[in-house]
């Protein structure tokens, strides 16, 4: 076997195929490395090692389970400059953006090896609300669902992996992942920590293989659970194939932000460039649309624009680069598509360069005078690309924000404690992020979206809920 050549992480062992593939740098073309892809053989020997491993998983204690995360958090954390490394290569995520996903993926396995000390936690429920039921208490804990399937993008190759696996190997369910075939060595690179773990063969798994392929772990009866990362229409199609399964979504969106009169614009003004444009727009609570009180539009423009001039797109390996490069060639083209197509329509172009030579490689772009009806307004461009649009009423604002098929999560910028609660009482998305954009996520809060942004909830201790079963002991203690 040629040692370059990364091998699949099956049953505990290290597998072999007749087939390759070779990872590609979007930055310049170059490879980024080669792993070995699988294919039906090896999705169903996954599947039947992961079916094979929930008994002796779910019979550790949840002390073992603890220790085990605390082993990968370890794990990841002295390997964590070259795992940043690998995430920048395969992705093209400046190296800086790279290093704090490590980071916080360290941390989301910390909240595992914690909450998987505490899972086995219940509650005990008198029963006694009737005569018939006297001397009756109810005691309920919840045990692992059974094998989850984990479908994962490319734009967090590590950290939205660990969002699947650590809460399902804290609750003591087997997994079968299959990242995203632009990004799978860093998935590999995790598979390695956690097999010096100790956990039970089978436990974990992964086949990188191609896209279609993982309609298996829909279909599949043996699969309890499936929690999918990705598009809308992938999502969705999925869902409606997983039958009886529990299904987690988690399909983006095109988040707003809110920016009344009465913020600080020099708080609001950079957090809203960084939330548009880091990692090239290629985040699903990036902001797409910049809600703007009139009184304040002419002025957070003219901020926004000159900060947004001074990001340097670059080569994603040096430490100064803001913006890397779009995955690949038919990502951007459809980026510049959309952009041309609200020109067209009558938008104005306010920053940005809608030709450039190589499409992968897009400085942030900046319009105005867009409406509901265009793409870059009603879809999910993942790219950098920002709306500017003036609204006269606070209600007006959050009117637009909820004509939208998506409703991730929403920032919203005013000082006046009873606008902000009033987003949280009207806004039809997962999470209100008041003071900040839709980019703030931390790693131990709910996490997910409402109508086309999917469903079920990540963040550990949520998505332990989503992989695991409620159940009822109920005593009769009156004889």
């Amino acid at each position: 076997m040629d040692s370059d050549i990364r091998p699949l992480y099956i049953n505990g062992q290290w597998r072999t195929t007749d087939e390759t593939d070779t990872i590609i740098n979007p930055w310049d073309g170059a490879p980024a490395g080669r792993l070995f892809r699988g294919n039906a053989a090896e999705m169903e020997d996954a599947i039947a090692a992961a079916y094979g491993a929930r008994e002796p998983f779910r019979a550790l204690t949840d002390a073992a389970r603890g220790e085990a995360q605390d082993k990968i958090h370890g794990g990841l954390s002295d390997r964590a400059e070259e795992i940043a490394q690998t995430i920048t290569l395969e992705s093209g995520k400046p190296i800086r953006d790279a290093r704090a996903e490590v980071a916080r993926a360290v941390h989301t396995f910390q909240i595992a090896a914690e909450e998987a000390r505490r899972f086995g936690q219940g509650e005990q429920i008198p029963l006694d609300r009737t005569e018939t039921s006297k001397g009756r208490i109810g005691i309920t804990r919840r045990f692992p669902c059974g094998v989850v399937g984990a479908i994962t993008p490319f734009n967090f190759p590590l950290n939205l992996v660990a969002h699947k696996v650590a809460p399902a190997l804290a609750v003591g369910a087997p997994v079968v992942l299959k990242p995203a075939h632009q990004t799978p060595l860093t998935a590999l690179l995790l598979a390695e920590v956690i097999a010096d773990a100790g956990l039970p063969s089978g436990a974990f798994n992964v086949v990188h293989t191609e896209p279609a392929l993982g309609e298996r772990l829909a279909l599949d009866p043996r699969i309890a659970a499936l929690s999918f990362t990705g598009s809308a229409k992938i999502g969705w199609e999925l869902k409606a194939k997983a039958n009886r399964k529990r299904v987690t979504l988690e399909l983006g969106g095109n988040a707003a932000t809110i920016v009344h009169e009465d913020t600080d614009l020099s708080a609001a003004v950079p957090k809203c460039v960084a939330s548009a444009f880091a990692y090239a727009g290629q985040i699903c609570i990036s902001t797409q649309r910049i809600l703007i009180h009139r009184p304040i539009f002419e002025e957070f423009t003219q901020q926004f624009l000159t900060q947004s001039r001074g990001l340097l797109l670059g080569d994603p390996r040096l430490d100064a680069t803001n913006l890397g490069p779009i995955i690949n060639e038919a990502g951007g083209l459809r980026i510049l598509e959309w952009v041309r197509e609200a020109l067209d329509g009558g938008a104005r172009l306010l920053l940005g360069d809608i030709a450039p030579a190589d499409p992968r490689r897009i400085a942030p772009i900046v319009l105005t005078d867009t409406n509901p009806e265009m793409k870059v307004e009603r879809e999910e461009i993942f790219g950098p690309v920002a709306t500017l649009t003036p609204y006269d009423d606070f209600e007006e604002a959050l009117d637009k924000v909820n004509a939208s098929d998506y409703g991730l999560q929403t920032g919203v910028y005013t000082n006046d404690i009873h606008r902000i609660y009033r987003a949280f009482e009207r806004l039809e998305v997962g999470g209100v992020i008041a003071g900040d954009t839709p980019s703030y996520r931390v790693d131990h809060m709910p996490y997910g979206g409402v109508k086309g942004s999917g469903f079920g909830r990540e963040g550990v201790r949520y998505a332990m809920d989503e992989m695991s079963e409620l159940r009822l002991l109920a005593l009769n203690l009156s004889k």
